[in-house]
C-alpha cells in the first residue's frame, strides 16, 4: 500500500489578490477573520443567509486557513476592512439582480463578473463615488487601451450605466442632449440615428414635457437599458467625450448644470477609468 503524503504546511497566507480581482494594497493584505465576520453580517442583513459561493463565504475559507496557519488571530482585521469597511448593494441589469460586494471600497463579487457587464458594474460603483462632486470635471486624454480589456468602457456602456445609476429619473431635454452628443460621439455620424438611443431619448423629453405626473413620464432607464444594441458602432470613452456630453447636459439644463448620477457623469466617470487603467498599464510595463 502506497502511503498518503503528509500535507505541506500553509507558505504563505492566503492574500485578497489570490481569492478576489482587487488592485492595490488591498491586494497584498491577507483575509482576516474579522474581515470575514463583518461580510457574513451584511450578507446576512441584506439577503438573510451567508451566499454560497459569494463574498463572505469565500472571504471565510481563506480566513480559516489563515489563522489555522497562524498568519492571522482570531480577533485580526485589515487596515482596508477596519479603516473603510464592508459594503453590500444591490442593483438590476437587463433584468438580473445584481449583488455587489466591497472591501475597502474595492468590488470582490465572488463570482467575478467579466465582460460588459463587469464593466458596466465598476462604472455604477464609480459614479456613485463620484456623485456628490461639482462641478463635473473630466479625466485627461485618454490614450488607447483601457479597462476591461483593450477596447475599455465604451460610451454604450457608459449609457446602460446610466440606466442603472440614474434609471428612475424622468427623461428631460438635457438628458436627450446629453444622449445625443454621447450617440454622435459613440458613432461618429453627424445625424441622429433612426430608431436609435438619442431620436428615441428626444421623443420621450418631447411627451414628458406635455406630462403631468412623473409616473406617466418616460425614464432614462427605458432608453438606455439595452442602449448598446441601439448604436451602430460604438468606442471607448475619453476626455473629449466628457468634455462634450458634459456640455451638452449643461447648456440644455435650465440651470447650467449637470445630473451628479446622469449621462455626463457615466461618459465621466468611464473616460476616467479608461485612463487611470492606461497609467496604470504604462506604469506597471
Amino acid at each position: 500500500m502506497s502511503q498518503e503524503q503528509p500535507r505541506r504546511p500553509q507558505q504563505e497566507p492566503i492574500k485578497y489578490g489570490d481569492v478576489f480581482n482587487v488592485q492595490g494594497e488591498l491586494a497584498g493584505q491577507p483575509v482576516a477573520p474579522k474581515d470575514a465576520a463583518m461580510m457574513q453580517t451584511a450578507e446576512n442583513a441584506m439577503l438573510g443567509q451567508t451566499q454560497k459561493g459569494g463574498a463572505a463565504s469565500i472571504m471565510q475559507s481563506a480566513a480559516m486557513k489563515n489563522e489555522k496557519a497562524g498568519f492571522v488571530g482570531h480577533a485580526d482585521i485589515t487596515g482596508a476592512a477596519g479603516d473603510c469597511g464592508v459594503s453590500i448593494t444591490e442593483s438590476e441589469l437587463s433584468g438580473k439582480r445584481i449583488i455587489t460586494e466591497s472591501v475597502g471600497g474595492q468590488v470582490l463579487n465572488g463570482q467575478k463578473v467579466e465582460g460588459k457587464k463587469g464593466k458596466i458594474l465598476k462604472l455604477v460603483e464609480v459614479v456613485g463615488q463620484y456623485s456628490q462632486r461639482t462641478p463635473l470635471v473630466p479625466p485627461p486624454t485618454m490614450q488607447p487601451g483601457g479597462v476591461g480589456g483593450d477596447t475599455g468602457i465604451t460610451i454604450g456602456e457608459a449609457l446602460e450605466a446610466t440606466a442603472l445609476t440614474a434609471g428612475r429619473k424622468p427623461v428631460e431635454w438635457s438628458d436627450a442632449a446629453a444622449i445625443q452628443a454621447a450617440e454622435v460621439r459613440a458613432t461618429g455620424r453627424t445625424n441622429i440615428v433612426p430608431g436609435g438611443v438619442a431620436a428615441a431619448a428626444q421623443s420621450a423629453a418631447t411627451l414628458n414635457a406635455r406630462a403631468t405626473r412623473d409616473e406617466d413620464k418616460t425614464k432614462l432607464g427605458d432608453i438606455l437599458a439595452d442602449a448598446t444594441s441601439k448604436l451602430p458602432s460604438d468606442r471607448p470613452a475619453t476626455r473629449r467625450d466628457a468634455e462634450g456630453v458634459t456640455g451638452a447636459e449643461m447648456r440644455n439644463d435650465p440651470q447650467l448644470i449637470t445630473h451628479p448620477t446622469g449621462v455626463a457623469a457615466s461618459v465621466a466617470a468611464a473616460a476616467r477609468l479608461n485612463q487611470n487603467t492606461t497609467t496604470n498599464n504604462k506604469t506597471s510595463n
